[in-house]
């Protein structure tokens, strides 16, 4: 039976969001066990999550269990994907969550940024978190009333270096002509925490490898960013390989609609493709798969050509 929701109620505030606002009080590890032995931990008993098979997991365990859970994050994952949760402090992740929230990040979100990257969880706010919010405000100039908008568009700016990682990419980035910091900020951050030796660069250079110059490598990630988020080996050679074998295309056209690598190849551009065929009806590639079906349709019509 789910806890009824006035205790859930009770023990998510007891556990996981008293108030900021609030005079602070002694941690919970120098506070009498008054509150935990006869509140929480009689919630704690009657949940599902404590079973006698759990006896040999800690008080503070299931209670941090339990409180990720009331707070919508999966706790097996979150525990298994960071260990260090094991020896967390309940005191030390409530200060996370009230930092996160003090940067205008609502407690909606913050199942998905703690279920996306549990390392947040166990974050130094000084030596971690501050410096990403300082890295969006001082070099992609993000307002502070739109860190919430960058950090749900990539919950793992918060768990990246901005030594090793974001001023780096940010760098790399801005040489290739990227620009537009708000689009990186608001609609291409994920490039900001990708690794530029190791999947930045290998893009390109494939890109150079199928005939295209640098140049016109550049200029196609320019146009369609996504390209840096494909993977070679399931998105690029196989969707390379269909267009120059069985589509026969030129390289002119992928220079002008880069975007085809971000069509299914099963979904879109073979079906498509293979209904261009039968017709007989030259189309675009930009057309063959941007269009709506009823668009498609149309233009396949018998005598449309």
């Amino acid at each position: 039976m789910p806890l009824p929701a006035a205790a859930a109620a009770a023990l998510h505030s007891s556990l996981c969001f008293s108030s900021p606002k609030q005079t602070p009080q002694p941690s919970i590890s120098q506070q009498p066990n008054i509150q935990l032995s006869v509140k929480s931990k009689s919630l704690l008993h009657k949940h599902p999550l404590y079973t006698p098979a759990h006896t040999n997991i800690s008080f503070e365990i299931k209670e941090k269990i339990l409180c990720l859970e009331i707070m919508g994050v999966d706790s097996g994952k979150a525990l298994s994907q960071n260990p260090s949760l094991h020896t967390a402090s309940l005191d030390s992740i409530q200060s996370i969550i009230f930092f996160l929230q003090s940067k205008g990040i609502h407690q909606k979100d913050l199942p998905r940024i703690f279920g996306m990257c549990p390392k947040v969880l166990t974050s130094n706010i000084r030596t971690d978190l501050k410096p990403v919010f300082n890295f969006l405000s001082q070099d992609l100039k993000v307002p502070e009333n739109n860190f919430r908008k960058a950090i749900n568009k990539c919950p793992r700016l918060l768990v990246s270096s901005v030594r090793d990682q974001l001023k780096p990419c940010l760098f790399y980035l801005q040489r290739l002509g990227f620009e537009d910091l708000e689009a990186l900020a608001y609609q291409d951050p994920v490039l900001l925490v990708s690794n530029v030796e190791n999947t930045l660069i290998p893009k390109l250079k494939y890109l150079e490898s199928i005939g295209f110059s640098r140049d016109e490598a550049v200029a196609m990630v320019l146009r369609c960013p996504a390209l840096f988020t494909f993977s070679v080996e399931n998105n690029f050679k196989p969707k390379f390989d269909y267009f120059a074998e069985e589509m026969k295309g030129k390289l002119t056209e992928l220079k002008g609609f880069p975007q085809y690598f971000a069509f299914s190849l099963d979904k879109r551009i073979k079906p498509r493709h293979v209904e261009v065929v039968q017709s007989g009806v030259k189309i675009p590639l930009r057309l063959m798969l941007k269009s709506t079906d009823e668009e498609f349709g149309e233009m396949i019509r018998p005598g449309a050509g």
